[in-house]
């Protein structure tokens, strides 16, 4: 079919069929819809079927997506655990940055890529995919293992890093023929400038703005995007580049009590909207450029699949680690990320690099995320595959997990969760934490969470119909689950969520009328509460007290 026979409207429709049939393929498979993105703009596009070609309408809603992709990886930085970011995280996340890119270098230059290539490429190999990862650490309950906040901090190193080098990739849009030294200096002061922008919009922007906007979720959402937009275009203004504004727009708003909500809702936009760019990736790639790259790609795979959780294990393992925390934590480095494709594909953009190293780039990402998902969903069994091979990777004494070094940074694992800070939900845990229980709150209304925060209860502000919320909570560590939402149908749904994500913990209901009473109990929860009920009769019990004595 001829793309000029289809109008704009057309081409999208077919897009997204054949976007979703793919898709389903690849949940089949249990692999990230990425993977079938661009494998779909690659069959679409003129290179093989000819359905669709690239468009201006596509071009805007890739750069959208983009735009939408560093303003969630901001969000997901909170400055608390930039601050508190310990000598694990920082030693792992260098450690593998720095050995990725001078090896990765070396392979690059031997297989007979100019430098300037063989950098870009390098540099591409060394981000990992933090959707990718978290999606996956989630499904398994093992964002609170050792393991897992081990990631978790390398992957804010690796986030910090792709900040500086969209400032370096500015700096060179803006100067293609300037020195190193003159690259260097317009990138520290960019780093300040960029610091300064944080401070005042933390200071006085981003609170009182995310504080009356979430007085709706539709309003806060709505917000959330035109702040990481309104950044966006103000970056491209001062020269830091577009990614660069709404990666700062989004780490500012980490730092609000708003963090979870936003991201919650954000999840579905950004993805919707990063499909286009994958698509238009896809479109745009040279099918004979990936033929002419499959050696090379294979083995850059090779050394991303291998290579890098080898140094991971390695640093880990001199710092103190069990070989099998080594290689739980090394795993979710044996791919690279979507940005790594940006990257690229920018460096194309600014005229560095050709289309053989986006080619290699892209090729080497459908490679590796694709064998690196099973690899994670299959760490246990990894590891006992290779156990007899690991020893060379553990002290004799691992002193940091013997001594339990390591812990969370900054709150304490919580026995009890409680959602919903309406005044029976807050007595409730302040009760509990006043009798040394670990209590975690969790509301959506900003006055209740402030007012949660104020009575020193540990509280997060999160939409507990929102089903991403349940991924970003500690379950693991949680024994009981209590539900106080004012709304059966609430409780049910969260319910409902708790155990599709085999929470292992128990569960009690609050129900506030007989109606829901019965409604509830089909659940068959550990534990019913009957504030009202309860709260009479306790009344009376005081009472009858008082009157005989």
């Amino acid at each position: 079919m001829d793309p000029a026979a289809l109008s704009v409207f057309q081409q999208f429709a077919l897009l997204l069929l054949i976007a979703t049939a793919l898709g389903l393929i690849a949940g089949w498979l249990k692999q990230p819809l990425i993977l079938a993105y661009i494998v779909m703009g690659v069959a679409a596009g003129p290179a093989l079927v000819g359905w669709a070609a690239p468009a201006e309408a596509l071009e805007l809603l890739a750069e959208f997506g983009v735009t939408m992709l560093l303003f969630a990886v901001g969000l997901k930085l909170d400055p608390r655990l930039v601050r508190h970011l310990g000598p694990v995280a920082l030693a792992t996340g260098l450690g593998q940055l720095g050995f990725t890119i001078v090896i990765g270098y070396a392979i690059c230059v031997a297989l007979g890529y100019d430098w300037v290539s063989a950098l870009y490429v390098a540099i591409a190999l060394t981000f990992s995919s933090t959707i990718i990862i978290v999606k996956l650490l989630s499904d398994k309950r093992e964002i609170d293992s050792l393991h897992g906040r081990v990631a978790m901090g390398f992957l804010i190193v690796q986030d910090i890093a792709v900040v500086i080098a969209l400032m370096v990739l500015g700096s060179l849009r803006e100067a293609p023929d300037a020195s190193v030294a003159q690259v260097a200096l317009a990138t520290a002061v960019k780093l300040a400038g960029a610091a300064a922008v944080v401070w005042l919009a933390l200071r006085f922007v981003v609170p009182q703005l995310a504080r009356r906007a979430a007085r709706s979720g539709e309003l806060l959402l709505l917000a959330s995007i035109a702040w990481g937009v309104l950044a966006a275009a103000g970056g491209e203004l001062a020269g830091f580049s577009k990614e660069v504004g709404a990666f700062l727009a989004g780490f500012t708003l980490a730092a609000t009590p708003f963090r979870d909500a936003v991201a919650g809702r954000m999840a579905s936009v950004r993805d919707f909207l990063l499909l286009f760019f994958f698509i238009e990736l896809g479109l745009r790639l040279e099918v004979g450029a990936i033929g002419g790259e499959l050696l090379p790609a294979a083995i850059l795979s090779a050394f991303v699949l291998i290579g890098n959780p080898l140094i991971v294990m390695a640093i880990m393992g001199f710092m103190g680690f069990r070989a099998r925390t080594g290689l739980l934590a090394g795993l979710t480095v044996a791919q690279i990320s979507e940005f790594s494709i940006v990257f690229v594909a920018m460096g194309v953009t600014l005229g560095h690099v050709g289309g053989a190293a986006l080619a290699v780039t892209t090729t080497v990402g459908i490679v590796t995320i694709a064998a690196s998902t099973y690899m994670i969903l299959y760490s246990e069994k990894l590891y006992e595959w290779l156990k007899p091979l690991l020893g060379v990777f553990e002290r004799q004494v691992p002193y940091r997990e013997v001594r339990g070094a390591l812990a969370p940074h900054d709150e304490v694992l919580p026995e009890v969760i409680v959602f919903g800070m309406g005044r029976y939900g807050r007595r409730l845990a302040e009760q509990l934490q006043h009798e040394g229980h670990r209590v975690l709150g969790v509301d959506f209304d900003p006055e209740l969470v402030r007012g949660a925060a104020h009575a020193a209860v540990h509280v997060r502000f999160g939409d507990a119909s929102d089903p991403g919320l349940l991924d970003d909570l500690p379950l693991a560590s949680t024994r009981w689950a209590v539900v106080t939402l004012p709304e059966p149908e609430d409780a049910l749904a969260l319910v409902a969520a708790l155990r599709a994500r085999h929470y292992r913990g128990r569960i009690a209901l609050a129900a506030r009328s007989g109606e829901d009473m019965r409604r509830l109990s089909r659940t068959h929860p550990d534990l019913l509460l009957r504030p009202f009920q309860d709260a009479a009769d306790h009344a009376a019990r005081t009472l009858i007290t008082s009157m005989e004595s």
